[in-house]
């Protein structure tokens, strides 16, 4: 395959190179990256359009130390759509700011996966059309197991983290992170990410209380040994999640997968919530989005 080649995609001209390189261990190719990156893109778009990107690359590939890129990179074509927004962290007196790469269309996705953009992150809130920041509209925690637990224990806490949900009144969603996690979002009627993550450590130290053997709510390594840390603080609005069906760096293509809650409640060993690239294609085929429900209309907090 050339070195560099020219394709058309929505309109868009864009110079891809490299095709041939491999990005993962076990020889998945930057080609096969961006082909998986435009054929997934019908059901991964919807989930970061009109949210500021956070791109995690691997020019080098998964077994080399990438870099979290927030900034778009000099070179960047005019049409793809950009944000200046506050670094995370700035206060009012320190002004940094940069400018968000906001991945909304086909050509867009491809351009970041040339980069080699394997990971794709985006945070719980949205931007407006001229660039404003609106409230979350998602909630999110990230079940992120401390050995020997393992996804086995997080689907088990998933599902306890489900019951409460529904409640709620709130109708929860889950994926594999597509590493050694679950995470369980919900759509929700925009709230400050204030009040978003004091539900969200509400519900942690819920069950912590209620299952101190299982789940810990506090982010210490030293307490989360055997138990499933039930990582609230993603809602920080200067705080970002994997997307759905977004590719981890991982040896092999895992991809942070939707699921059923009937596969989750069957989760008998870490392997039974990885999946390829290729499967993922293939489950959304068989499926459809799983996903779904977190693009409906966003349903109010409890009080």
């Amino acid at each position: 395959m050339p070195e560099r080649s020219t394709v058309e995609v929505d309109g868009r001209r864009l110079s891809l190179s490299n095709l041939d390189k491999v990005l993962y261990p076990d020889g998945f190719t930057k080609g096969e990256v961006v082909d998986y990156y435009a054929r997934i893109a019908p059901v991964l778009l919807p989930y970061v359009a009109d949210r500021p990107m956070s791109f995690q690359r691997f020019p080098d590939g998964t077994a080399t130390k990438g870099f979290f890129a927030k900034n778009a990179p000099q070179g960047t074509p005019e049409w793809v759509r950009t944000v200046n927004l506050p670094a995370p962290g700035t206060t009012k007196v320190d002004r940094e700011t940069l400018d968000y790469v906001v991945v909304g269309d086909l050509p867009t996705l491809v351009w970041a996966a040339n980069l080699a953009a394997l990971e794709l992150h985006v945070p719980q809130w949205s931007v407006g059309p001229r660039g404003a920041a609106h409230d979350p509209d998602r909630l999110v925690l990230d079940l992120d197991p401390g050995e020997p637990a393992t996804a086995v224990e997080c689907a088990e806490v998933a599902l306890l983290l489900r019951d409460i949900l529904v409640d709620d009144g709130l109708d929860p969603v889950v994926k594999s992170s597509g590493s050694k996690g679950i995470q369980v979002y919900a759509s929700i009627e925009p709230a400050t990410d204030r009040r978003t993550s004091d539900y969200a450590r509400h519900l942690a130290q819920r069950l912590e209380k209620s299952h101190p053997k299982l789940v810990v709510s506090q982010m210490r390594k030293e307490l989360r040994r055997g138990k499933v840390f039930v990582d609230w603080s993603q809602n920080n609005a200067a705080k970002t999640t994997v997307a759905p069906y977004a590719l981890r760096a991982r040896p092999e293509p895992w991809v942070s997968t939707p699921l059923t809650w009937d596969e989750v409640a069957a989760v008998r060993s870490p392997d039974d919530v990885r999946f390829r690239a290729e499967q993922v294609l293939e489950r959304v085929d068989e499926l459809g989005d799983l996903f779904a429900p977190l693009l409906d209309p966003g349903r109010p907090l409890p009080d």
